[in-house]
């Protein structure tokens, strides 16, 4: 079979934008608020510190890290880096906006915190090596260098991790779904074309699989039957749509529904509200 890309119809539909807001040591405490629809990339260069967060239950996790390190907080969690008062450690840190926010399909299915040792993700060193060299030399354009670079940065995790789900120890769901060969031409077909009128027997055979072992399967590891996925789906994909200006009846059709109210029941039986008061509650016209 030829190479899959798992990964480019969603972060083509769903961007990510990253941005570069520190360069160099930080010493004592260093705290990073939450914001809506706001992560962290955090790269530790050189030195060591403790991490702090909330976990489960409210109660404050502690993470030694001792040793250069990616540090993902994909979604809004305040946290604090402690670091020797003088010494310090060095760091480059970007922030992350999703699209969509908690909505968007990857944050959906990562951990609150990841950490993942720089030596551990192959490939990753030309693109830090560059991003350092440009944190390090002020020139005309650095800033905007520095941003695409962390989204490189960014990928290569993304990539990593969908060779390391079961040491990462994800529970299942979509990056499950993408590292699972045969599922993961299932997904990223209907990643591509979630108009499509599929049916249980149209994806299992994307995956070349029976449908009965298709469906088991696809439970097991995304965490919801093949059905249900691909109407979660569409209505990400509708959100996103939405919010770029396109009517309802431009994305019912785009879509796959038969009419604007077919689509509108099934927005609202899992949204909870029409499209048209979402996109009110949005603070956008409808």
């Amino acid at each position: 079979m030829p190479p899959l890309d798992r990964l480019s119809p969603l972060l083509e539909r769903f961007r990510v934008r990253t941005r570069l807001f520190h360069a160099g040591p930080l010493c004592g405490v260093t705290t990073f608020a939450a914001q809506p629809g706001r992560g962290f990339l955090h790269v530790l260069r050189e030195g060591e510190m403790d991490l702090t967060h909330q976990g489960p239950g409210g109660r404050l996790e502690v993470v030694h890290v001792d040793r250069p390190s990616l540090l993902l907080y994909p979604r809004p969690l305040e946290h604090a880096f402690r670091t020797a008062p003088t010494e310090g450690a060095d760091f480059a840190c970007a922030t992350l906006d999703f699209d969509g926010g908690d909505t968007h399909p990857l944050v959906r299915t990562l951990p609150p915190v990841l950490v993942v040792p720089l030596d551990a993700v192959a490939g990753l060193g030309a693109a830090l090596d560059l991003l350092f060299a440009e944190v390090d030399a002020v020139r005309c354009g650095s800033r905007v260098v520095a941003d695409r670079l962390f989204e490189v940065v960014l990928v290569q995790l993304f990539r990593w991790l969908l060779d390391h789900t079961e040491e990462v120890a994800l529970p299942a769901g979509l990056l499950p779904g993408l590292a699972d060969e045969r599922l993961a031409r299932t997904l990223v077909a209907v990643h591509d074309d979630p108009g499509r009128p599929w049916t249980l027997t149209t994806m299992a055979r994307e995956a070349t699989m029976s449908r009965s072992a298709f469906a088991a399967r696809f439970r097991e590891t995304v965490g919801q039957p093949p059905a249900q996925y691909v109407t979660h789906w569409r209505l990400t994909v509708a959100q996103e749509r939405l919010r770029a200006g396109a009517s309802v009846a431009a994305t019912a059709t785009e879509l796959g529904y038969a009419s604007p109210p077919s689509f509108s029941r099934a927005f609202t039986q899992v949204l909870g509200c029409s499209p048209r008061a979402w996109l009110a509650a949005a603070g956008q016209p409808a």
